[in-house]
Order: structure tokens, then C-alpha cells, then sequence
């Protein structure tokens, strides 16, 4: 099995060599690496060179981005990663492993935040409570799938929110996820940001109004300024 990272990025200049490096290791055992650059206005690509194998110019737009870098993938295994997160460094033999001994198709690994504020464990240990019940994945997650099943379903769809969850809707039907304990860290920084009360309802609010039939185009216009 070969494995492909895909990491959608927009003015990521200050971060995006750390995340790059701590995927070194991975590389050297023949790990491919992809950041995908939605038009950043710094120097997010200029940095990311040296430590992919591509990096790739698309549209803005996650989903976008995503689709984008997974088309330029050679990997048997396509792995979305957030360029604020980071995997466990065996990564790439546990999902191995893990799809060829349960035969699942797809899967997701638990998540950490780490920050200043208290209350991040508790959103994180929530996450993925929440998952492991669901079945559904958010992009924190680092969702991993079978490259052919991501083509056959038709990858993700061009929405501008939800599109992690409307993926993982989809992938649901072709197994139950390869839910990962160990933990994938990703930052608070959003949280942070707006605050974490304020962050954690609106999410759920836009979550809620999405599993109504909200349109995503919409929603992410009540998004946006909080990003």
C-alpha cells in the first residue's frame, strides 16, 4: 500500500515548514507529500517546496483544494491533513495496517487540541465520542480513504462547509469508518481565536442547520468571519 498526504493550505507562511518537517520520517519510507495552496497572499508555497514531493495551485476552497491535490496523487491511500495538525509518527503503518487487517475502505484517527484554554481537552475527547458513535469524521481527524472509493463516490463535494461531513456521509456506505485511537494534535487556534463558547455553538448551530437541509454555500457565509 502507498499512502498519499494531501494538506490544503491558505497563507500558512508561518507554519507550514514545522508541519512539513515533522513528516520527514514519513517521506523517507516512501510517503508522499502534497500541500495544495488555495491562492495564499504570502509565502505559504514558496515554503512548502522543500518539503513536498508537490505542492499544487487550486482555487480556494477546502474541498477544492483537496480534490485538487488528490488528483495529482499517486498514493493508494489518500490522507487529508490540516496544515495546523499533526500525525502520530507511525502513522502511515497504522493506517496501513488497520485498513488491511479490518478491510475497511476508510477511517479517521482520534484528536487532541492543544492550547491555553482548559476546556480544549474536553471539546477534543467530545469530537470523538461524537465520531466513534456517529461514524462521521471532521477534517481535525486527518479522514484517510482508499483512492479508488474516494474516485468512485466522486470525492468531495464542492461545498464551501460541511464538506468533511458530507464526505464521510458518503464513505459510511461503502464501510463503517477505522476509527484510530491514537491521536492526531491540532491546534486551538480557532477556538481560541473567537473564544471557545462562542466557536463551539456556532458550529453546532451551522451543524444542525446543515443536518436540516441548510444549503453549505449559505452557511459558510456564517462562518467565514469567524474563521
Amino acid at each position: 500500500m502507498s499512502l498519499s498526504i494531501i494538506i490544503p493550505c491558505l497563507n500558512e507562511e508561518d507554519g507550514i515548514s514545522a508541519s512539513l518537517d515533522a513528516l520527514v520520517a514519513m517521506r523517507a519510507r516512501g510517503v508522499e507529500v502534497i500541500v495544495v495552496d488555495g491562492g495564499s497572499t504570502d509565502r505559504t508555497a514558496e515554503r512548502a517546496r522543500p518539503g513536498a514531493d508537490i505542492v499544487v495551485a487550486s482555487a480556494c476552497g477546502r474541498a477544492l483544494q483537496m480534490n485538487a491535490g488528490a488528483r495529482r496523487a499517486r498514493g493508494d491511500v489518500l490522507l487529508f491533513l490540516h496544515a495546523d495538525s499533526r500525525l502520530p509518527p507511525d502513522a502511515d503503518a497504522l493506517v496501513e495496517s488497520g485498513l488491511a487487517s479490518t478491510r475497511r475502505v476508510w477511517g479517521r484517527f482520534d484528536v487532541t487540541i492543544v492550547g491555553r484554554h482548559a476546556f480544549l481537552p474536553v471539546i477534543a475527547v467530545a469530537m470523538n465520542m461524537r465520531s466513534r458513535l456517529t461514524g462521521i469524521a471532521t477534517g481535525d481527524q486527518a479522514i484517510f480513504v482508499q483512492r479508488e472509493v474516494f474516485e468512485r463516490i466522486g470525492g468531495y463535494p464542492a461545498i464551501r462547509l460541511m464538506e468533511d461531513i458530507a464526505l464521510t456521509r458518503a464513505l459510511k456506505r461503502e464501510s463503517p469508518p477505522l476509527c484510530i485511537a491514537r491521536k492526531v494534535v491540532t491546534s486551538g487556534r480557532r477556538w481560541e481565536k473567537h473564544g471557545v463558547a462562542r466557536t463551539i455553538l456556532l458550529m453546532w448551530r451551522l451543524r444542525l442547520a446543515y443536518t436540516f437541509g441548510a444549503d453549505p454555500d449559505e452557511l459558510a457565509m456564517r462562518y467565514v468571519p469567524h474563521k
